[in-house]
């Protein structure tokens, strides 16, 4: 299947600083992402869940099993693989412009793609502060700058770890809704890690529960709901009760 992510007996194991210890981050994960899927991936800390993102941005190497996507073992970053961090670590030195068109004009493609950039820009709302530096733009508004600057190269699969941990309330809902319409319109495949069950089942056409250590997969559990979704519903108070039950806090 085109765009399929594939992850097959995947642990990974870390050498603690200063120590012979060896921490087992993962073991033996085995899931299958089709392409347009929303994944969100939920469990408390330390249970691997930026790891395994990690792990498919081809950051960091699995200690053992394979990853590949499209057929392809996957052996370090690529285009295909855009990652968005909680902090959205934009370069300070360059404008909303320049951060969002900083890796076509590393690879030589900025002319041919000048009017995609604003038409990025137009997307998240931002067209309007694109001669602006980091330090001028509220938390939201920085976090839609990595989002497209992440989006700009038409990744297959758009990873997202904590990307709205950092953001009040309000703005953490409207950039749900932004994020969604953004991967409704482009249709690749996205998977985002959140402490925040509400944000996993809003969010997500699946939700992956996961347990410590080493990290695995607890439950895999289809959401089915049409978008915009309730969260006042009573199959949406469902799904996030039958979560938090999983991950010990439903009482």
């Amino acid at each position: 299947m085109e765009g399929k992510l594939v992850l097959k007996n995947i642990s990974k194991s870390f050498l603690r600083t200063e120590s012979t210890d060896i921490t087992d981050a993962l073991e033996n994960i085995n899931l299958e992402i089709a392409k347009g899927e929303f994944v969100s991936i939920v469990g408390t800390s330390g249970c691997g869940k930026s790891t395994l993102l990690r792990l498919i941005s081809g950051l960091i190497f699995p200690t053992e099993g394979t990853i590949s996507l499209d057929g392809e073992e996957i052996d370090g970053p690529s285009p295909k693989r855009g990652m968005v961090f909680q902090k959205p670590t934009l370069f300070p030195w360059l404008t909303v412009e320049k951060n969002v068109s900083f890796s076509l004009r590393m690879q030589g493609k900025y002319r041919e793609n000048k009017e995609k950039v604003e038409e990025m820009l137009e997307m998240v709302g931002m067209k309007d502060f694109r001669t602006d530096y980091p330090h001028q733009l509220s938390g939201g508004m920085a976090q839609r700058v990595a989002l497209v600057r992440s989006l700009i190269n038409e990744p297959e699969i758009l990873l997202l770890d904590e990307p709205l941990g950092a953001l009040d309330a309000f703005t953490r809902m409207n950039m749900q809704d932004d994020i969604l319409r953004i991967w409704k319109e482009q249709g690749n495949t996205a998977i985002m890690v959140t402490h925040d069950v509400e944000e996993a089942v809003y969010m997500g056409t699946r939700v992956l529960v996961m347990e410590p250590r080493p990290g695995k997969v607890k439950r895999d559990i289809a959401i089915d709901l049409e978008y915009p979704r309730d969260r006042n519903s009573d199959k949406f108070i469902s799904y996030k009760k039958q979560i938090l039950n999983l991950l010990d806090l439903g009482k």
